[in-house]
């Protein structure tokens, strides 16, 4: 699944759109290396998204390509 598709389904980034531009603007990065918003993400990838006064470090647990609000989390692992 491509990285701006699975940051809307998980609902780290609200739009898939506003995901898009923070792929092309170099805020996010998969496994410590910045990633365009077509990177197919994988299980065990490291997301690292800098958007914000806090930068989030999250896992990928597992892709699914629907989640409800109450399952989205499930997909991912916050990390220090």
């Amino acid at each position: 699944m491509r990285l701006d598709k699975y940051l809307k389904v998980t609902r780290l980034i609200k739009r898939r759109t506003v995901a898009n531009e923070a792929c092309d603007a170099g805020k996010i990065s998969v496994n410590g290396k910045p990633a365009k918003a077509s990177y197919d993400v994988k299980v065990g990838d490291i997301i690292e998204i800098a958007i914000g006064q806090k930068p989030l470090k999250a896992q990928v647990v597992s892709v699914s390509e629907y989640a409800t609000k109450e399952t989205a989390a499930e997909n991912y692992k916050i990390i220090g």
